[in-house]
C-alpha cells in the first residue's frame, strides 16, 4: 500500500456505489454521510500499514524476560473484510535494554491495522521483535472471527496462534513463560 493517507473522496465514492448495488438508496435518512464515515473509519482502522512499530525507544536493564498480556487488537480478515479481535501477550529476552512498554502496543497496531489473517499477524509481531535485537521472543494471540461467526460455519470458537523465536524456542523457559501468562495471579515464586 502506498505512503501517504488514503484516498478518501474516492473511497467515499465507491462505498456509494456499493450501497446502490446492494439495492439501497444512499441519499436516504441514515445513509446519508455513511460513505464519508466509513472513508474516515477505514483511515484509520488500516492505519498500520503507514506506521512505524517505533521500538528504538530503549532504556538500559538486565531484565530476564518482559511480559506484555492482554493487549488488545482489532483487524480486518482479508479474505471476507470482516472483523477479527481478541488478546496478544508479547514476551521477549532483551539484550540489556528494555522497550518502552506502549512501544509494544504499537507493535500490534502497526500489524493488526491492516487486512490480514491471525496467524500471519503473530508471526510479523514475532519476527520484528527479533529484528529489534532480542535474544528470544514468544507471541500468542487469541482471537474471535466474525467471518466465522456470521456466515459459513457460524461457529463461536476461538483461535489461538502461537509464534516464538530465538531463546523462546528452548522448552523449560517456553513453559515458565507460557506458565505465568495463563496463570497472572501464580504466586510467581513457585513458577
Amino acid at each position: 500500500m502506498r505512503e501517504q493517507g488514503l484516498n478518501k473522496k474516492k473511497i467515499a465514492k465507491l462505498v456509494r456505489q456499493l450501497l446502490i448495488e446492494l439495492g439501497e438508496n444512499p441519499d436516504r435518512e441514515g445513509l446519508i454521510g455513511t460513505p464519508e464515515r466509513m472513508a474516515s473509519m477505514y483511515e484509520e482502522i488500516f492505519g498500520g500499514y503507514r506506521m512505524d512499530a517505533e521500538l528504538d525507544v530503549t532504556f538500559s536493564d538486565e531484565t530476564d524476560v518482559v511480559i506484555a498480556r492482554d493487549i488488545q487488537f482489532y483487524s480486518m480478515c482479508e479474505h471476507h473484510m470482516l472483523p477479527f479481535f481478541g488478546k496478544i501477550h508479547i514476551a521477549y529476552v532483551p539484550t540489556g535494554k528494555v522497550f518502552g512498554i506502549s512501544k509494544l502496543v504499537r507493535l500490534v497496531e502497526k500489524y493488526s491495522r491492516r487486512l490480514q489473517i491471525q496467524e500471519r499477524l503473530t508471526k510479523e509481531v514475532a519476527d520484528e521483535l527479533m529484528r529489534m535485537g532480542v535474544k528470544g521472543a514468544m507471541v500468542i494471540a487469541e482471537g474471535e472471527h466474525l467471518c466465522m461467526r456470521m456466515r459459513g460455519v457460524r461457529n463461536n470458537s476461538s483461535i489461538l496462534t502461537i509464534g516464538y523465536r530465538g531463546v523462546m524456542e528452548q522448552k523449560d523457559l517456553r513453559e515458565h513463560v507460557l506458565a505465568i501468562i495463563q496463570n497472572p495471579k501464580a504466586d510467581l515464586r513457585s513458577v
